[in-house]
């Protein structure tokens, strides 16, 4: 494949508040040719890394280009999927609603023409959650919000997914099959995860982005428990899973989670 530059941030700094700065420093270059996991501890910047790309929030310093333009120029060849812990689930809202949201960038509120669903039907089905299509968002299980959420991202036909802690609060069953479904989607498109497990370095998986206030890049290979130790600060137990992704049995690093107080990410 031809490596492009899709994402690139130099000498991105941002702060919450005056003083304490959540990133400094921030030189990152993500190519079309890599999948991508932003991992790091509570508090570290990765959302926050994740909302300068998306245009959401601007850095006090430094650049930030994706597609060689602005974010918000961008927006229309992103896909983004967010926490569902996020969501307000008392919104009335059925799964074709929630899906058809990816679309609303290309026209009006309430109004889809017919292109618009056969869209949200394709990219439903490719989650394996047509069935659901007329349920309450807020009845499904953890895992069938994630596919939705998913499917939503897809409905704008993305060139570069980000997904904001996908496997967060689901079951393990799910965390399995998010890796068939990672391994389908990078075949097309880019993929940037936001994770706080370094689970996800796997064979689906060349770079990974440790973020704890400045950036630190490694290939997937090239991770060991140091370099995660010195980038969580303080010791992690790393243990060995083994997923048969893509015929060929790859062993993955794992990271025990820790629980620390809570701050802006």
């Amino acid at each position: 494949m031809n490596c492009q530059e899709i994402i690139k941030l130099t000498d991105v700094s941002f702060s919450w508040t005056r003083g304490y700065p959540i990133l400094e420093g921030v030189n990152l270059t993500i190519c079309n040719c890599e999948t991508v996991c932003i991992v790091g501890p509570n508090g570290g910047g990765k959302t926050t890394l994740l909302n300068l790309i998306l245009g959401i929030i601007r850095p006090d310093s430094g650049t930030v280009r994706v597609f060689g333009t602005s974010p918000e120029q961008a927006k229309r060849r992103i896909g983004y999927m967010p926490q569902y812990s996020k969501l307000d689930l008392q919104f009335p809202v059925n799964v074709m609603d929630v899906v058809l949201m990816g679309r609303l960038r290309r026209g009006f509120w309430g109004f889809y023409s017919q292109a618009d669903r056969e869209i949200a039907w394709r990219v439903l089905e490719e989650m394996s959650v047509a069935d659901l299509a007329r349920r309450p968002f807020s009845q499904l299980s953890g895992g069938q919000r994630q596919r939705v959420l998913i499917a939503r991202a897809l409905a704008c036909n993305p060139e570069v997914l980000l997904l904001d802690e996908p496997t967060a609060n689901v079951d393990p069953g799910f965390q399995e099959q998010f890796y068939e479904i990672l391994r389908q989607l990078r075949s097309r498109m880019s993929i940037v995860i936001v994770s706080h497990d370094v689970g996800f370095v796997s064979s689906n998986i060349n770079t990974v982005v440790c973020v704890n206030h400045q950036v630190q890049v490694h290939k997937a290979e090239n991770i060991t428990p140091e370099a995660i130790s010195n980038i969580y600060g303080y010791q992690v137990k790393m243990i060995d899973h083994s997923h048969d992704l893509s015929g060929c049995h790859t062993h993955i690093h794992g990271v025990a989670h820790h629980h620390g107080g809570c701050n802006h990410d």
